[in-house]
């Protein structure tokens, strides 16, 4: 099986764009958090659990209410650990199962929460994505077009960025400064020539 390295970063971070380097360097990369979306829409394990746990409404005609959940779990810790806890465990075994078909020397597994739903566990390695937060909270407020408030409210949702840097092995630096390319090409000889 290939290496299975991590790569994870706050929300905002710029993670996506990373992925989409190491893609295009021919890296396979598998999308966690897509995934997870995906498999809220088809899996009916994870359908009758949401279900059970948010009723009825979290689903309309068969379409998650992406509205309606969220309105739930990001006002409510206590609800966002639960769906985390029906979503991440077929997440994470979608990724192993994703993995064991590939055939290149490493693959990328993307995911915001790589740490908090122990996503990391069995990975080879880790690289990080960071941004100051200041642009992350920019890039939110554009990308999901809310306000500063709601950003800042799911960022703290996350384990602070200074502490999941220190957790990974490998660090990008997003901060529209330093070029991306160049650091990613680094950390793909690195891991290319590295023994772990």
């Amino acid at each position: 099986m290939s290496k299975m390295i991590g790569l994870t970063g706050g929300i905002g971070a710029g993670k996506t764009m990373v992925a989409k380097l190491f893609a295009s360097i021919g890296v396979p990369v598998f999308n966690a958090d897509d995934t997870a979306k995906e498999l809220m829409q088809t899996s009916p394990a994870i359908k009758s659990q949401l279900i059970k746990q948010f009723g009825e409404k979290v689903y309309e005609n068969g379409i998650l209410q992406k509205a309606y959940l969220s309105s739930i779990v990001f006002s409510d810790p206590h609800q966002l650990a639960l769906l985390n806890a029906i979503v991440h465990p077929i997440t994470i075994q979608a990724a192993w199962d994703w993995a064991k078909q590939q055939t290149a020397p490493y693959v990328i597994k993307e995911a915001a929460l790589l740490f908090e739903s122990n996503a990391a566990e069995g990975l080879d390695f880790v690289i990080g994505v960071t941004a100051p937060k200041p642009l992350r909270i920019q890039r939110i407020m554009q990308r999901d077009a809310c306000s500063k408030e709601e950003a800042e409210s799911r960022m703290r949702y996350q384990i602070n960025d200074t502490i999941k840097m220190r957790l990974c092995d490998k660090v990008i630096v997003n901060d529209e400064i330093q070029l991306i390319m160049p650091q990613v090409l680094a950390i793909h000889e690195f891991i290319l020539s590295s023994k772990f």
